[in-house]
């Protein structure tokens, strides 16, 4: 369901969920939930049951029961569009946490800041801290590991014969992390890892190391 990695002497554990904790900050770290992007899909006919909306705010509180976290940090994409129904429930979700918010503001995140100011949650560009740059979209800087999301990693798997699996996954390079996108529907993105990189694949309720061949 988890697994441990130690980055310039920090550790932070990979949910199966796509989150991130890092545990010397107790902070979670939660990438492309995509609010409201259910919502808007219903609205223009997709046959997409009224439940998975509740799914993503369950599976969030899930980990959020799991890892108590002080901070809580959303890198880009929280909510997909314009405001619509699934705002309100986002206000509730807000309302039981004691954690403090921050959000990494990305290109989907249109609503206006003061929204989430209002709410006590700080919207910020990035995030530079104890060596570590967050951001939404993958970025390199020198000095500084990067975690970020935007590009829904996935990894293709070759199976017996012509089978192939398709796996969310945390796409790792030497000074970069790509984390998955947490929210339900949200589609992915293959990646071609090298043996410079690290990937860790998502099925369900685990997570596991993937072997690198090439």
């Amino acid at each position: 369901m988890t697994e441990s990695i130690v980055l310039n002497g920090q550790t932070f554990t990979l949910h199966c969920s796509g989150a991130l904790f890092w545990e010397e900050k107790s902070t979670l770290i939660v990438s492309d939930i995509h609010f409201g992007k259910i919502s808007h899909f219903r609205k223009h006919g997709a046959a997409v049951p009224q439940k998975a909306i509740q799914k993503n705010f369950t599976l969030l509180e899930t980990i959020v029961t799991q890892f108590t976290p002080k901070n809580i940090c959303f890198l880009g994409d929280l909510f997909h569009s314009s405001l619509n129904a699934e705002w309100i429930l986002f206000e509730n979700w807000v309302a039981t946490t004691n954690a403090q918010l921050y959000l990494v503001a990305g290109n989907h995140d249109i609503i206006s800041p003061l929204r989430y100011e209002a709410l006590n949650i700080q919207v910020v560009s990035e995030i530079v801290t104890q060596g570590f740059l967050l951001t939404h979209h993958p970025e390199e800087r020198e000095g500084l590991f990067n975690f970020a999301g935007h590009i829904h990693p996935a990894i293709k798997l070759k199976g017996i014969g012509k089978q192939f699996l398709k796996l969310a996954c945390f796409f790792k390079s030497n000074n970069q992390m790509i984390l998955p996108a947490f929210g339900e529907f949200t589609g992915t993105f293959v990646l071609q890892p090298t043996k410079e990189n690290e990937v860790y694949a998502i099925a369900k309720e685990e997570i596991f190391k993937i072997k690198i061949e090439s």
